[in-house]
């Protein structure tokens, strides 16, 4: 399934998922909200503000099939306050690191050649044949009327 399409039963089942009511709200979720990042209570909280009656713990569950069936990647990102949390974006088939705002956690995503020649040859020159990464760096945004910074 391309994420450009809106979801609908036959993708799910494609991929062997039923088309459940849970299933098809989150997956909806995402195409209209494509290119951002979204933790499981992210999703809980928009979907609960639409007065979609979706439990968390149903959010997670379905987060996790999405993954595993291909259609989300899950990435781990840090505070500055040293905790983790797991972070849901629609598999788009193309590579991608990500810089991480420590002061209100907005996600960018990058894609830069020379990064990712380097982390070839530092794999090759160490004896190893690089199957897969991710990069991911953390800073303080410095522009002045950002968006995402807190109040």
């Amino acid at each position: 399934m391309t994420t450009n399409q809106n979801p609908t039963p036959e993708n799910l089942r494609d991929i062997g998922l039923k088309a459940t009511g849970p299933r098809m709200k989150i997956l909806d979720f995402f195409h209209q909200n494509g290119g951002t990042h979204f933790s499981a209570e992210d999703i809980f909280m928009a979907l609960a503000k639409d007065d979609q009656e979706i439990g968390l713990a149903t959010v997670y569950r379905v987060l996790t099939q999405f993954e595993q069936a291909g259609l989300l990647l899950r990435s781990h990102f840090e505070s500055s306050k040293g905790d983790s949390r797991a972070i849901y974006e629609l598999n788009e088939g193309r590579h991608h690191d990500h810089l991480v705002c420590l002061d209100c956690g907005h996600v960018e995503e990058f894609v830069d050649d020379a990064i990712e020649k380097r982390q070839q040859d530092i794999a090759k020159s160490l004896g190893f044949k690089l199957q897969e990464h991710s990069l991911a760096m953390y800073g303080h945004c410095t522009k002045k009327n950002c968006r995402n910074k807190q109040k």
